[in-house]
């Protein structure tokens, strides 16, 4: 079984609430799948869960590099110098990112987010296209962060060919067997 559900702000990537972040278990999943793979709780968007431990394992080791898009809002207007350094990969202290794709883009139709993320007239703000074959601990608003235009929303919107297009803010569904195919591009 492999189930897409579209993650809401403040959800943890686990069964269990922690402080003030609600757990999966708020969502009538069945109980016998696990998150392939994480997005912090102040990240929105796809997350995937199956009951196939092997599947889980291709999913999140990192030799099997799947693509995984995000839209990523940043504060300021990144400059063509900081979307080569995203692109070409950047040095973050502990490791450096591997190369990636990424593309200033239209924002997004999105439901607000609840809250609403800071709003400052004095500094703009821009949407980008990010595809990543890594996914590390909060390595998107890292990366944004050391290219000097931090990251105020984060919305994983697909994993290999698999999209939240049909799937609601807080919402899921199963995947048949033959979409399952989607995840690998």
């Amino acid at each position: 079984m492999v189930i897409l559900f579209n993650k809401p702000y403040g959800v943890l990537s686990q069964f269990t609430p922690e402080g003030r972040w609600r757990g999966l278990r708020d969502f009538g999943l069945p109980k016998q799948v696990y998150a392939a793979g994480r997005l912090d709780a102040d990240s929105e968007g796809l997350l995937l869960l199956s009951d196939d431990g092997g599947l889980i394992h291709k999913l999140t080791d990192p030799k099997h590099g799947h693509p995984r898009s995000y839209w990523v809002q940043v504060e300021g207007i990144p400059d063509t110098q900081a979307l080569s350094r995203l692109s070409s990969g950047v040095e973050l202290g502990d490791f450096r990112t591997r190369p990636c794709l990424v593309n200033r883009m239209e924002p997004p139709t999105l439901p607000p987010r609840d809250p609403p993320i800071r709003f400052r007239k004095s500094v703009p703000d821009c949407w980008l296209a990010m595809e990543l074959t890594e996914g590390k601990n909060r390595q998107v608003r890292r990366m944004t962060a050391a290219v000097g235009n931090p990251t105020l929303r984060l919305v994983r919107a697909a994993i290999g060919g698999l999209t939240l297009e049909r799937v609601a803010v807080g919402q899921w569904l199963e995947i048949l067997p033959d979409e399952q195919r989607k995840l690998w591009g």
